[in-house]
């Protein structure tokens, strides 16, 4: 499917603009907002999967298409390919170390929108937004401005972890960094969830840890996988995730 004109079956589908740059949005469902953004290589259907339990957890969901396929599987081919286009990218940032990715200011104004769409603060705090990958510390960067409340951090893995410093590096410019240590003194939480062994997330916890301190809420899965809430797909993971996303958003839990 084109990356402009795709559609996603039982979703509404609209264009969301921000300074220029216009991407493809699917929502679906009530209460608070939640901002899903896809993975590398894109929107796979493990990937919808998930925006799809979070809707059914009781959250109106905003899923962004930024890149890739809409509903294609992953495979080797595809997944370079993607990488490739991603590392030249004027609206993301592979390799870059100190900087935040272009692509946050889109995704701020995303939630800001997303949040005045269900209710505004009468609703709920502000809206929650799920990185994951790629994207996974896209969260992290969102949450610079105050519309997100629960910033949700699937396996960060960008910039690259080619070495010491891109693996360390949160994809942030200092200005922001400080920005999101203000705000989490300030009481909103970071939960990032990762596997133990996943090399691809180098050591941006321990950075997170040192940054956030007891603001950051880390849950670390045993073993070498990567996805936790997609393609390696652990339960506890993606409950630790929407107990997060109730628990920041007033939604009343299930339990």
């Amino acid at each position: 499917m084109r990356h402009d004109d795709a559609t996603l079956p039982g979703w509404d589908r609209r264009l969301h603009t921000h300074d220029g740059t216009t991407h493809p949005v699917h929502q679906r469902g009530e209460g608070p907002g939640v901002l899903v953004v896809h993975e590398v290589p894109g929107p796979t259907p493990s990937v919808v999967a998930f925006a799809e339990e979070v809707v059914d957890a009781g959250f109106t969901v905003a899923l962004p298409h930024l890149f890739g396929d809409l509903g294609r599987p992953p495979s080797g081919g595809y997944l370079a390919r993607t990488v490739a286009r991603v590392c030249v990218s004027r609206e993301l940032t592979a390799l870059g170390t100190g900087v935040t990715t272009p692509v946050a200011g889109w995704l701020r104004s995303l939630a800001r929108d997303l949040h005045e769409r269900v209710g505004g603060p009468a609703a709920a705090p502000g809206v929650g937004v799920v990185g994951m990958c790629f994207t996974g510390g896209f969260a992290l960067a969102t949450m610079v401005d105050e519309a997100v409340a629960a910033p949700v951090l699937c396996q960060p893995s960008a910039p690259f972890a080619i070495g010491r410093r891109r693996s360390a590096d949160l994809n942030l410019s200092p200005g922001d960094l400080e920005t999101v240590k203000a705000r989490v003194s300030a009481g909103c939480p970071v939960l990032g969830v990762r596997y133990a062994e996943d090399p691809l997330v180098g050591t941006r916890f321990d950075t997170l840890r040192r940054e956030l301190g007891e603001g950051f809420l880390a849950v670390e899965l045993d073993g070498a996988g990567h996805s936790t809430v997609t393609e390696q797909r652990d339960q506890h993971a993606v409950d630790e995730v929407l107990g997060f996303l109730r628990s920041r958003l007033v939604l009343p839990s299930t339990a």
